[in-house]
């Protein structure tokens, strides 16, 4: 398996909480799993350490724990960026990307009473990955969406259920802005979702 493999199947299990936080990666462990010398682990390890996804004691590796001090970096970061990426999608998008957003509002609407804390966050990562794709920026989309899966961590750690009407109900509002080409509706939907994300956040830790 080829160190890119391995990086994205890391990443995936620390962002999904496969790995939990604090949990030490054993290298040895790690490339017999992977079938693989200790080298591209720890190749793919300065790399995730590099992007705050772990942290290195000595010779060993632990997944970083939850940080309210990033996440509200991050979110310092988004109130500035997103919102005007998102008056960028509104611009750019295409038809066929205006197409495949109006059948993910149909998907939000029809989710269940009781859907899973991973299912809501699944769809609100397609959300704003189709935006992001959307400004036609890839620099922007890609420091988005890293942005973006730090904050799942916290979502899928909330030891209750979200409740997707209040989840979504931002969302919505974004969708039909961009559907209106209403520029203030955005960034007004764009900028209570951020906030109420992270007052969400803050509320449970």
């Amino acid at each position: 398996m080829d160190s890119k493999k391995i990086y994205n199947s890391l990443r995936e299990q620390i962002v999904w909480l496969d790995l939990k936080p604090e949990s030490y990666l054993n290298l040895t462990e790690l490339a017999q799993f992977f079938g693989v010398s200790r080298t591209p682990i720890k190749e793919v390890l300065t790399l995730l350490q590099a992007e705050g996804w772990i942290l290195r004691h000595g010779s060993h590796f632990m997944v970083t724990p939850l940080s309210l001090g990033r996440i509200k970096e991050n979110t310092e970061i988004r109130t500035v960026l997103e919102i005007q990426a998102n008056v960028w999608a509104m611009d750019r998008i295409t038809t066929e990307e205006l197409s495949t957003l109006s059948q993910l509002k149909t998907r939000i609407l029809e989710v269940g009473d009781e859907p899973d804390n991973r299912q809501i966050v699944e769809l609100d990562v397609t959300f704003h990955r189709l935006l992001f794709k959307a400004t036609k920026n890839i620099q922007l989309a890609q420091l988005l969406d890293q942005l973006l899966i730090h904050y799942l961590r916290f979502w899928l750690s909330i030891p209750r259920e979200i409740e997707p009407q209040s989840f979504f109900s931002e969302t919505l509002e974004i969708i039909r802005a961009v559907e209106a080409k209403d520029r203030d509706g955005l960034r007004a939907a764009s900028a209570e979702h951020i906030k109420k994300s992270m007052d969400e956040i803050m509320g449970t830790f």
